[in-house]
């Protein structure tokens, strides 16, 4: 994980982010920037549905999509509304450490279970289930997936920043992702 950059001052933002809305996340969530008031979204946030991850930025600040993975392929009315009628020019793409949608395939036997304790699913549906959906979500390393997400959003989307970053669980901290 050696691409990571960490932000624990102004200067450590990468100069094509300061001064934008992601710039202000990294500036709120990293670094305890006082919160301003917003009547509108700046930026949109597209992140895991993970719940260990808490963003720490002000009322109505972003539009947010969480989505396993931070997969946005099957949010994509959701960013370009976001893009078209919120008015947003810049999206952080927000993937995480320990992420469940990585090795994906490791955990059919407690996804399937789950389904059929918990949601009373009989297992031949819980598995078919299982199989139709797992492959389109299932990443690989988490920060390979949110740059190739990054690059795939930043063709369907060329005006609008896209900026990759991910979140680390066990210091709840976001991260820059050097690109190569």
């Amino acid at each position: 994980m050696n691409r990571l950059i960490p932000v624990t001052t102004w200067e450590d933002i990468f100069p094509e982010y300061r001064d934008t809305p992601v710039g202000l996340l990294l500036e709120y969530h990293n670094l305890s920037r006082e919160y301003e008031t917003y009547t509108q979204a700046q930026l949109l946030v597209g992140m895991c549905m993970d719940n260990r991850k808490h963003l720490h930025i002000p009322d109505n600040f972003s539009y947010i999509i969480r989505s396993g993975g931070a997969n946005m392929r099957h949010s994509e009315f959701k960013v370009s509304y976001a893009i078209a009628v919120g008015d947003v020019k810049s999206i952080a793409l927000i993937g995480h450490n320990q992420c469940g949608m990585v090795n994906l395939v490791a955990r059919k036997d407690i996804f399937i279970n789950g389904l059929v304790q918990n949601a009373g699913w009989d297992r031949e549906t819980a598995e078919q289930h299982f199989m139709q959906f797992a492959p389109m979500f299932e990443i690989g390393n988490e920060v390979d997936f949110v740059l190739s997400e990054t690059q795939r959003l930043r063709t369907r989307y060329p005006k609008i920043l896209v900026a990759p970053l991910l979140y680390k669980v066990e210091d709840n901290l976001l991260y820059q992702i050097k690109e190569n």
